[in-house]
């Protein structure tokens, strides 16, 4: 009896956490569904808007705040939210909002195609390069042919300053899973979706190189969560300014570093350090441990209960929402937590960290996904 209360209660759980079923992707113009934030972020527009709520763990339905709101300077907020009944518990008329829901029930395609321009749109922030070209068509080329590139910013030939002028700002974003914390926890076992994508796919297989017991001093450029040495290296490689990285198993901290003129290296004992490898299909084989005694903890979809890890982790990577798993077995200090395996995801999507007004720009995003407009670009 106790055994059959536990499964509902995880069933509800992951109900309630996660989505209603029925599939509903209309925009609500001009309606707001007050309250209930869970995150804020910045979006060109509602679709895009839509897509980070469907990426979102736990998102539910949205509102968008559009450019011709004027009550305030808060345009292109993306206001995530969510309720225990899967539905807004309030929705207002407001002028200048557009309101919606997760695409999750609508069986969402892994990357989106996101092929609109943005005129007097400035991505701000996030830019990793910059060029000159002379049209915005010729800066979203660029965009699409470099694996780093997420979004972009082209300043066109009537900007304010002159020696501005047809700059391309290419920019990124992170589209490789990252669990948001990892550490060490007694009687759990953690892992990936067979089926994660990490990076682009290349034809050209290689190993990558690894310095064991080794650290590189100084040089930081960002600190990640990261389950092993080789899921640092696949988040080193993925960013376009890193250079090499150095890899705590202690702490699980994967340490991006740059530095094009030098690379000094000292003796460090349970320190793994390497270097990035471009243009090439790193061995993924790594993403089918399962890590025992290790918690991703966070962004949990929801949680179903099994018998073992090996089920949880199946179960994840039939699972389209899926990216990682943590799967609590019996050996866990808390009875209540037993046979749970939690689903969890995080944005992979290009996602700017700032969307903002700005005369005589044009944005927009990475063509890298959209099959049909890719296939023009390349023509061209």
């Amino acid at each position: 009896m106790m055994r059959t209360y536990l499964i509902l209660l995880g069933l509800l759980s992951l109900c309630g956490l996660c989505f209603s079923s029925e599939c509903n992707a209309e925009f609500q113009e001009n309606e707001d569904f007050p309250g209930t934030d869970i995150q804020h972020l910045y979006s060109p527009d509602a679709e895009h808007c839509q897509h980070l709520c469907t990426q979102h763990p736990s998102c539910q339905f949205f509102t968008f705040i559009r450019s011709d709101w004027t009550r305030d300077n808060r345009h292109f907020y993306c206001y995530l939210k969510s309720t225990p009944s899967g539905v807004p518990n309030k929705r207002a008329p407001l002028l200048g909002v557009t309101s919606g829901f997760s695409l999750k029930p609508c069986n969402p395609v892994p990357q989106p195609c996101l092929s609109k321009v943005y005129q007097n749109v400035d991505f701000f922030g996030a830019d990793y390069q910059t060029l000159f070209t002379a049209d915005y068509e010729s800066c979203q080329r660029a965009c699409t042919q470099d694996p780093s590139c997420q979004f972009f910013t082209f300043v066109n030939d009537v900007f304010t300053s002159d020696y501005m002028r047809y700059k391309c700002h290419l920019k990124f974003s992170w589209t490789i899973p990252r669990p948001p914390l990892v550490e060490g926890k007694a009687s759990v076992v953690s892992g990936f979706s067979h089926k994660t994508q990490m990076g682009l796919n290349f034809d050209t297989a290689c190993q990558g190189k690894l310095f064991h017991n080794t650290a590189i001093p100084g040089n930081s450029l960002q600190a990640l969560p990261a389950s092993s040495a080789e899921h640092c290296q696949m988040l080193c490689s993925a960013h376009p300014s890193c250079t090499f990285f150095v890899f705590i198993r202690e702490s699980f901290t994967c340490n991006l570093k740059s530095n094009v003129n030098e690379m000094v290296t000292v003796a460090k004992a349970g320190v793994t350090s390497g270097l990035p490898e471009r243009f090439c299909q790193l061995n993924n084989s790594w993403i089918k441990e399962a890590l025992e005694d290790v918690d991703f903890r966070g962004s949990d979809i929801g949680f179903e209960l099994m018998d073992d890890a090996e089920t949880c982790q199946r179960k994840c990577s039939e699972d389209a929402n899926c990216q990682f798993y943590t799967y609590v077995n019996e050996l866990f200090h808390n009875p209540n937590k037993w046979r749970r395996c939690y689903f969890k995801r995080v944005i992979t999507m290009p996602a700017p960290p700032k969307v903002a007004k700005l005369a005589n720009v044009v944005s927009g995003f990475t063509l890298k996904n959209c099959q049909s407009a890719l296939h023009t670009l390349t023509a061209v």
